[in-house]
C-alpha cells in the first residue's frame, strides 16, 4: 500500500499536489467564493490552513487547471484565462520597529514590480502599491487579484506597545486604503487574519468586503469535517490504531476528544484542528501539536489584568455571536481574542437570545492552557507546577488530607497579590482553587448544586469524595456549620466511599489558608 504523505507545514498549493500529498478537498467553497462577490475576508486560529487556502485561489486564478484535475472545482464551466495575483504574505517577520513593517512590505512588491518591469523604489508603500496595481492591470489587459495573508499580524506582534501599534495602524489604513481607490483595476480580493481592527479602517472603507469568517455557507472552509476525516484519512487511522493498539473506533474517538470541537457559525458543525490531525497521523501518535507551536502569553496577561473568572471559560461564557468577530479598535477583551486566536469556540447557541455560549474547543486545547495558567497564576515555573500538580494528587488519593491543603497553602501564599478589593480577592483564591483542581486529573465539581444549596467544590478519587467549603475572613468552623446545616454530604453517602468534609478559611492578612477543619 502507497505511504501517505501528509503536507504538514506545506503552505503551497501547488507543491501539495505535485509532490503528490493527502489533500482534503475544499475547492467546493472556492468555487462559491471566485463566483461570488469580490472582495473577503476571513478569520480562523493560526495553522487552520488560510494561507494554503490563499495559495489555493491564487492558482485557481493564474489558470492552473491541471493542479485541480479530479477535484470538485473541475465539474464547473471556467474559462481558465490566468489573471494577474498580487499575493502579499505579512506572516513571516517579528516586527520590531516602525521600519521592519515598510520592509517586509517593499519586499512583497518588490517581486511584483520586477515581474512587470518596474521600478518604484523610494516612493511611499501606498503609491508603491497602486501603481503596481495600476501596472499589473495595464501590462495584462486583465484585473488584478489582490491575496493578503495575515493582515494583522503587525497589529497582534504589538499588542502590548500602543505606540508602536498606532504608527502600524497609520502605515496600513494608507495601504490597504489603495484597495478603494484601485476598485476599476481589481477582480478579486481575499484578506485572511486572526482579527478584525477597526483603526485600519479595511471594514469601514470596504463596504463591499464579505465577512465569511462566521458564515454557515463557509464554515468548514478550512479545517476537516468529521465526513471529511472519515473519506481521506481512513488509512492512517488505521495505522495510528494499531500503534496505538486499540480498535479504528477508539483511534477515531480519540482525534475527537482531542482535536475536534470548533464550530464557526451558529450551524455548530464540527471542525478537527487540521494541523493536529495531520501531524497525529503522520507520527502515529496522539500528542499537543498546535498548542507547542505557540504560546498564548498576551491571552493570559489579559485574563489575569482583567481579574477574570477562569471558571466561565469552561462553557459558561454568554457572549453575542456577533460580537466575536466584530470590528474593534484594539482588542482588550479576552473573549472575541480566544475566540478568534482558538483556544474558545462555540460550544452551542441559546435560539431564544441569539447568543452564544462559549468553551473550550477540545482536550488538547483545555489540558494544555490551563497547563499554561498555573504557572503564570501561581508564580512558578513549569517544573514546579508539574511537582505541585503531582504531589497533590498523590495526597489526595491516599487521603491525607493535610497533605494537600498544607499545599494549597503554600502555593496561595507565596502569591503577590495587591488589589484591596475583596471581592477581587475572593474571586482570586477562586480563580487558583478553579486551575488546580482542573489539573489535578481527577473528578472535580466547582459551584456543586444541591437541593439545598451549592458547595464550593466537590473532589473525587476512587476511594474518597472530599465535600469542601470555603469561607474568606471567617472562621473555619463556620464554613463546616454550613456544609452540616446544608448537608452537603449527603448526595455521596450511598455510593460506597469514604466522604471526607474540609472547611477552610481563607485570610485576607496572610492571603492565603489560615487553617481548616476536617470531619
Amino acid at each position: 500500500m502507497k505511504e501517505v504523505l501528509y503536507p504538514i507545514g506545506i503552505q503551497t498549493f501547488e507543491k501539495l499536489r505535485d509532490g503528490g500529498f493527502v489533500y482534503v478537498d475544499k475547492t467546493e467553497y472556492i468555487q462559491k467564493i471566485v463566483s461570488g462577490s469580490g472582495y473577503y475576508f476571513l478569520s480562523r486560529p493560526r495553522r487552520f490552513g488560510k494561507s494554503l487556502l490563499l495559495s489555493t485561489i491564487e492558482a485557481f486564478f493564474k489558470g492552473k487547471r491541471r493542479l485541480f484535475n479530479g477535484l470538485a472545482i473541475e465539474k464547473y464551466n471556467h474559462d481558465w484565462l490566468e489573471y494577474p495575483v498580487i499575493h502579499i504574505d505579512l506572516n513571516s517577520k517579528n516586527y520590531v520597529d516602525e521600519k521592519s513593517l515598510v520592509d517586509i512590505i517593499e519586499f512583497n512588491l518588490e517581486h511584483y514590480e520586477h515581474l512587470y518591469g518596474i521600478n518604484n523604489s523610494g516612493m511611499p508603500v501606498d503609491d508603491r502599491f497602486m501603481s503596481l496595481i495600476r501596472s499589473a492591470n495595464a501590462s495584462t489587459g486583465r484585473k488584478v487579484v489582490v491575496l493578503i495573508d495575515e493582515y494583522d499580524k503587525p497589529l497582534l506582534q504589538t499588542i502590548d506597545d500602543i505606540e508602536l501599534q498606532d504608527k502600524y495602524c497609520g502605515i496600513l489604513k494608507s495601504f490597504y486604503g489603495v484597495l478603494k481607490s484601485a476598485d476599476q483595476f481589481l477582480r478579486f480580493v481575499f484578506l485572511t487574519g486572526v482579527t478584525r481592527f477597526g483603526k485600519v479602517s479595511v471594514f469601514s472603507d470596504l463596504n463591499n468586503l464579505r465577512d465569511i469568517s462566521m458564515d454557515n455557507e463557509f464554515d468548514a472552509v478550512c479545517g476537516i469535517t468529521e465526513d471529511e476525516l472519515h473519506k481521506t484519512f481512513n488509512q492512517g487511522i488505521g495505522k495510528l490504531a494499531a500503534a496505538r493498539r486499540i480498535s479504528v473506533d477508539e483511534a477515531f474517538s480519540s482525534l475527537k476528544v482531542n482535536y475536534d470541537g470548533y464550530h464557526f457559525s451558529d450551524n455548530l458543525t464540527d471542525v478537527y484542528n487540521p494541523f493536529s490531525v495531520l501531524s497525529a497521523l503522520a507520527s502515529s501518535n496522539i500528542s499537543n501539536y498546535w498548542f507547542s507551536t505557540g504560546t498564548p502569553t498576551f491571552l493570559i496577561k489579559l485574563l489575569q489584568s482583567n481579574d477574570y473568572d477562569l471558571s466561565k471559560l469552561n462553557g459558561d461564557i454568554e457572549y453575542d455571536p456577533m460580537m466575536l468577530t466584530g470590528s474593534v479598535v484594539t482588542p482588550r477583551d479576552a473573549v472575541p481574542m480566544m475566540y478568534q486566536s482558538g483556544y474558545l469556540t462555540i460550544k452551542r447557541m441559546d435560539p431564544l437570545f441569539a447568543t452564544a455560549f462559549l468553551g473550550y474547543p477540545n482536550r488538547e486545547v483545555e489540558d494544555c492552557f490551563l497547563k499554561w495558567l498555573l504557572p503564570s497564576y501561581g508564580c512558578m515555573s513549569g517544573e514546579q507546577s508539574t511537582s505541585f500538580i503531582n504531589n497533590f494528587v498523590r495526597n489526595a488519593m491516599s487521603g491525607n488530607v493535610d497533605g494537600f491543603m498544607g499545599s494549597l497553602q503554600s502555593l496561595f501564599a507565596k502569591i503577590p497579590f495587591h488589589k484591596s478589593d475583596p471581592a477581587l480577592l475572593e474571586l482570586h483564591y477562586r480563580n487558583m482553587m478553579y486551575l488546580v483542581s482542573s489539573l489535578v486529573g481527577l473528578t472535580v465539581h466547582t459551584e456543586y448544586q444541591t437541593s439545598n444549596g451549592r458547595i464550593d467544590l466537590v473532589m473525587e478519587t476512587a476511594e474518597y469524595v472530599y465535600v469542601m467549603e470555603f469561607k474568606l475572613e471567617r472562621p473555619a468552623h463556620v464554613a463546616m456549620e454550613q456544609i452540616d446545616d446544608k448537608q452537603y454530604a449527603l448526595p455521596f453517602k450511598a455510593d460506597g466511599r469514604q466522604v471526607v468534609k474540609i472547611a477552610a478559611s481563607f485570610s485576607n492578612k496572610t492571603r492565603t489558608i489560615e487553617n481548616w477543619v476536617v470531619e
